[in-house]
């Protein structure tokens, strides 16, 4: 019995620019999809309320003259805030949220506790880069808020 070779027709080429375009549009979806369902949202609810405040807000926090470094050790993580001579500040109130810039679902809300030098939590991190996003407000009332980068090495 003699071998028959297979041809490629136009047949077998409409299927084979078929089937890549679809993989490719099929992969933009799913990267589309999950680009939106990770969208942490809105960071106002209204922009130009927002804009009128700033200058405002921002003048007040500058006068407070206060730093803020964080770090991290084993399962602990570490908010240091300075004033503008370098002494440790206790704050009227503090809230914050640990997470990663990119998506929601490792967020966090570590339980601060200040340790007469520093603000101290349990959380539970993984190598890479970090986001706090804080909120603490003086002992005159001022509403203090920054994002401070956490920096894991694994």
């Amino acid at each position: 019995m003699a071998k028959r070779e297979r041809e490629f027709t136009g047949k077998h080429a409409i299927l084979l620019f078929g089937g890549a375009f679809a993989v490719i549009i099929g992969v933009n979806i799913i990267l589309a999809v999950n680009a939106v369902k990770t969208f942490p949202g809105l960071e106002v609810k209204n922009s130009y309320v927002a804009s009128q405040e700033f200058d405002q807000r921002r003048s007040a926090q500058e006068a407070l003259g206060w730093s803020v470094y964080a770090s991290s050790q084993g399962d602990q993580v570490k908010l240091e805030i300075t004033d503008a001579d370098g002494t440790p500040v206790e704050v009227a109130k503090l809230s914050a949220t640990l997470g990663r810039a990119t998506h929601v679902q490792d967020d966090q809300k570590p339980e601060f506790i200040f340790d007469g030098q520093a603000y101290v939590a349990p959380a539970d991190l993984g190598p890479g880069n970090w986001n706090i996003r804080m909120v603490a407000r003086a002992k005159d009332g001022t509403e203090f808020t920054q994002r401070v980068i956490l920096h894991v090495k694994g």
